[in-house]
């Protein structure tokens, strides 16, 4: 008797929970992120509008984070001067003409770290503008979207020979030089529009984005290989990330190699 009055108690409370979803934060029209986790109010005054596009040839395991970066260049800059394109291959059966066309471009560069990169300093302006390729994923995942897009290997490609030090330290990078989606955006940018005007105000999100975080619990992110360095990286080096290393100590002591220390995340 006891068990069946048990079962019933237990019925009655299912019962009793609601049928609807639970109420969810209200979101920024612009950004999409919760009103209070919003950084729309450090974007650029007015979107800018360089003469070239950015074309981000996306992951789609980077639509999933939370803390990407990719959608502050989108917002930054004026309508029609951030393509997105979704996929692990391009072009594929999803996607427009339009890609297709891109991608056959003369005026066409592909930000990658090849034996045939130029430094994109050495872009002349004159000779634009550019639809700027960027892949946005991880160092595996662009490195797999590379090799599966044959329509990459035939374009003009130009790397950042100087990255600095990336100001997205709420995510652990794999070497010091690495760099987010916005970061790479930004530096490729102001290279071939030869305007300053993206560094100071198109980074001003991440920085919001950064601060929010620390302030409310996260802690600011040495890369792997600081860590490993210092001997605080918790888990065994896998041969990628060791080829990855030794890759940078080989930049450091021969900058001359024209090697890019880059990754778009």
């Amino acid at each position: 008797m006891a068990d069946v009055m048990l079962e019933i108690s237990a019925w009655e409370d299912l019962a009793n929970i609601p049928a609807d979803p639970p109420r969810m934060r209200p979101l920024c029209s612009k950004c999409c992120r919760p009103v209070q986790v919003c950084w729309c109010a450090a974007l650029p005054p007015e979107p800018l509008n360089p003469a070239g596009r950015i074309v981000l040839l996306q992951h789609p395991a980077e639509e999933k984070r939370s803390l990407r970066t990719a959608p502050m260049l989108s917002v930054g800059l004026a309508p029609g001067k951030c393509l997105i394109y979704k996929g692990k291959r391009f072009p594929n059966t999803r996607h427009d003409a339009e890609l297709e066309a891109i991608l056959a471009d003369k005026r066409s560069l592909l930000l990658y770290p090849s034996a045939s990169s130029v430094p994109i300093e050495q872009i002349d302006p004159a000779g634009g503008p550019y639809n700027l390729i960027l892949l946005d994923g991880t160092w595996p995942q662009a490195k797999a979207i590379y090799h599966c897009s044959t329509a990459l290997h035939g374009m003009r490609q130009v790397k950042l020979v100087s990255s600095g030090t990336s100001s997205y330290i709420i995510r652990t990078q794999p070497t010091e030089g690495c760099l987010s989606t916005l970061e790479t955006a930004i530096q490729a940018l102001s290279a071939l529009e030869r305007d300053d005007r993206y560094r100071e105000q198109l980074l001003q999100p991440l920085h919001v984005l950064c601060q929010y975080q620390l302030a409310n619990g996260a802690v600011t992110h040495q890369s792997k290989e600081f860590l490993i360095r210092h001997n605080q990286y918790p888990k065994l080096i896998g041969r990628r990330l060791n080829r990855l290393l030794k890759h940078a100590d080989n930049f450091k002591d021969d900058p001359s190699d024209g090697t890019e220390r880059k990754n778009s995340t």
